[in-house]
């Protein structure tokens, strides 16, 4: 086990302090203490015996959460109450948390690309959307209750509150943040992720990605072991479309393998 001076311990601890109180510190402030090597290490074990992990991008530091059960993990509760409305149920969470996932596939092409594209509309987001859970109600009940156990996520449930709500097509500027319609749950979901500081308004209903928000993508969101596989369980949806779609029509066109 690597041994620390005194001083080493301290000025980790108090990086790490720093990152505690306030989520993120300035790189710049902080440099001659990020830079050092066993500095750095040693916030890094203090971090993850609370359940966290530090990660920097060219301006900052921050303490991410990477544990359910982490100290500086939002509750369920704590979101329902400053972000969603009044009556709303864990069910209401899973829905934000699908509509983030489909965000993100907005900008890394179905989460498999390293470079983003530049932003993404609320109507893109809407159709993205939309077209996910026409994809997601195209798999069987027996399936998706299967998967429900594999992922730890309530598939079919979710599919019928989508359903439920009003698909309205007035403009997102005419719309009541209250309103319990889609896009209200894409513009509750954007709120959550603005003041996370991983989504930034461009204006005229225009999003686009923070640095930090990349950073945390690339490194942990992609991670079977933080998103529990349900991007390539959502991904795999659109591979096997493609397949069934190919089988019919060789079905369909007896010429079909000659030609090939």
């Amino acid at each position: 086990m690597t041994e620390y001076t005194e001083k080493t311990v301290l000025d980790a601890f108090d990086l790490y302090s720093k990152l505690a109180a306030a989520g993120s510190v300035p790189k710049a402030e902080n440099a001659q203490l990020y830079s050092d090597e066993d500095i750095r290490s040693l916030a890094q074990r203090f971090a993850a015996h609370v359940g966290c992990t530090i990660i920097d991008d060219a301006d900052k530091i921050y303490l991410i959460p990477v544990k359910p059960d982490a100290m500086f993990h939002m509750t369920n509760d704590q979101i329902k109450k400053k972000y969603l409305h009044a009556n709303a149920l864990n069910m209401d969470i899973y829905l934000m948390y699908l509509a983030i996932i489909v965000f993100v596939g907005c900008f890394y092409d179905s989460y498999h690309t390293i470079e983003p594209h530049d932003f993404v509309t609320l109507s893109t987001w809407l159709d993205k959307m939309n077209q996910r859970m026409d994809a997601l109600a195209s798999r069987s009940e027996e399936e998706l209750r299967q998967a429900e156990t594999g992922y730890n996520f309530n598939w079919v449930p979710l599919l019928r509150k989508w359903a439920d709500l009003a698909s309205v097509k007035e403009t997102a500027k005419r719309q009541d943040g209250r309103t319990r319609s889609r896009i209200a749950i894409l513009k509750q979901t954007k709120s959550f992720l603005e003041a996370q500081g991983l989504l930034h308004d461009n204006g005229a209903d225009e999003y686009s990605l923070t640095e930090k928000a990349k950073t945390i993508f690339v490194n942990y969101y992609f991670e079977e072991r933080y998103n529990r596989g349900i991007t390539d369980f959502m991904y795999s949806l659109d591979h096997k479309a493609k397949e069934d779609d190919s089988h019919a029509i060789d079905q369909q066109d007896p010429l079909h393998e000659r030609r090939l």
